[in-house]
């Protein structure tokens, strides 16, 4: 019988027409850009995950989670190793506007991206739907 898929979090936050995303120091989606986010804590819910995540990852507080998208995204070989299934929980968030970002926890390195600079970087396909969706006026 399959394992459960375990359950991770991230958090869209957007200022000025960019996204804030993060490259990843560590597996999975190591040196890929995505938002940030990771793997949820026993007993967390999926917006306590998100805004930890996004805390530890970008040094802002964020608040008033609003799911946006889910993601089940199974498991893949990749270089002969098995990747881990997970359930992807995707939320919009609010932060203070003077808030600055400082990369932290398992990022390599963080900025602000338009969506043009977004489609030239290696990043998940979850984030590039999540963009247009957002660009196509799918918002809060």
């Amino acid at each position: 019988m399959p394992a459960s898929p375990q359950l991770a979090s991230s958090a869209i936050l957007q200022r000025g027409g960019r996204y804030l995303l993060v490259r990843r120091a560590n597996a999975p989606s190591a040196d890929m850009f995505a938002f940030p986010g990771g793997r949820a804590e026993p007993g967390e819910t999926p917006e306590e995950t998100a805004l930890r995540e996004f805390h530890e990852e970008t040094g802002i507080a964020a608040r008033n989670p609003i799911l946006f998208e889910t993601y089940d995204l199974p498991p893949q070989t990749i270089d002969g190793a098995r990747a881990r299934h997970f359930f992807l929980s995707v939320f919009t968030v609010d932060a203070d506007p003077d808030s600055t970002a400082v990369a932290g926890d398992d990022a390599a390195e963080i900025g602000w991206y338009t969506p043009a600079e977004i489609n030239a970087l290696p990043v998940p396909d979850s984030v590039r739907h999540c963009v247009a969706r957002l660009q196509n006026g799918q918002a809060r």
